[in-house]
């Protein structure tokens, strides 16, 4: 019984994990965004993805796994105007990097994002890393972030 159990921890930590290139399923609940998100009122539209970073190598470490969460949604008609018309922030034109291949079909080409750096630091509570992009055009917004907290999403 001991060997099996060492036979099972030492496969735990040597196996692979699959990462966004070997087919990560891109999700349309909008659930868990909403509640990390509030800020943004009711989401529809949404295409994301929730991956673990750092778990690619052969042996990883035991513990914390940072998670990204990545992906677009369609606001509300007149959100983004009223996010961007806030005197506090400036917004300026940024097109999001680091986009997905499972999502590049979902991000609008013709897009106008503009991003704010203290929007981020409001969406964020400055408890998590994050990036949100916003098209004033389409009312969707584009984010990107790692290990979102509910608790801390509360937005401007």
């Amino acid at each position: 019984m001991l060997v099996l159990g060492v036979m099972t921890v030492l496969a735990a930590c040597t196996s692979t994990s699959k990462s966004t290139d070997d087919g990560a399923k891109v999700r349309t609940d909008l659930e868990p965004l909403e509640r990390r998100f509030p800020a943004l009122g009711p989401l529809s539209g949404a295409h994301w993805l929730g991956t673990a970073l750092g778990t690619d190598s052969r042996v990883s470490v035991p513990g914390p796994t940072d998670v990204r969460v990545v992906g677009t949604a369609q606001l509300g008609t007149g959100t983004v105007a009223a996010i961007t018309s806030a005197p506090q922030r400036i917004f300026q034109l940024e097109k999001p990097t680091q986009l997905p291949a499972e999502l590049a079909e979902f991000v609008p080409k013709d897009a106008r994002w503009v991003r704010s750096e203290s929007f981020d630091l409001d969406m964020t509570g400055g408890t998590y890393s994050g990036a949100f992009y916003l098209d004033p055009g389409m009312d969707r917004v584009y984010f990107d972030t790692i290990n979102p907290d509910i608790s801390a999403s509360s937005g401007p």
